[in-house]
């Protein structure tokens, strides 16, 4: 793969993670399905448990999901929860023409609705992806969140 090629990759990559950010956050489920690997697998253990404390802010996320079919973008809203994320600094590497690893550090931040024990919880670390090129695409094949820090308000 040449120079430009692995660039416009890594740009592409970008735009995939941008919106799969905006289809959370926007409780877009098209969108997200739309850039998912139809076999991806997405591993949200521990995704809301602070490593220090060993407390889980949110157990209800403690699953693993298998295949795109079954992203669904209603639940949080459906409970009230609005959620922000933010991601920076990706690093992407672009192991061949269809296949790629990236680490991106982000911060999260569930509002919750009135009456839960928090009113925010906000979450610090990153994701670790693995995308494959599809028929043309950039898709997210699998995800895993490593926590720095979350702690609620």
């Amino acid at each position: 793969m040449d120079e430009i090629a692995r660039l416009l990759a890594c740009e592409d990559i970008r735009a995939v993670k941008a919106r799969y950010f905006r289809g959370v956050d926007t409780a877009d489920s098209e969108l997200v399905r739309g850039i998912l690997a139809e076999d991806c697998v997405l591993d949200y253990r521990g995704c809301c448990t602070d490593p220090a404390t060993k407390r889980d802010f949110f157990p209800a996320m403690n699953i693993v999901m298998r295949g795109s079919a079954g992203w669904s973008s209603t639940g949080l809203r459906a409970m009230g929860i609005v959620s922000v994320h933010h991601s920076h600094n990706g690093e992407i590497e672009v192991s061949s023409a269809t296949m790629a690893h990236a680490i991106w550090s982000m911060t999260d931040r569930l509002f919750m609705p009135p009456g839960k024990d928090y009113a925010v919880m906000t979450g610090y670390g990153y994701y670790h992806e693995t995308y494959e090129k599809i028929g043309g695409a950039w898709k997210v094949k699998t995800l895993r969140i490593e926590r720095l820090r979350v702690e609620a308000q």
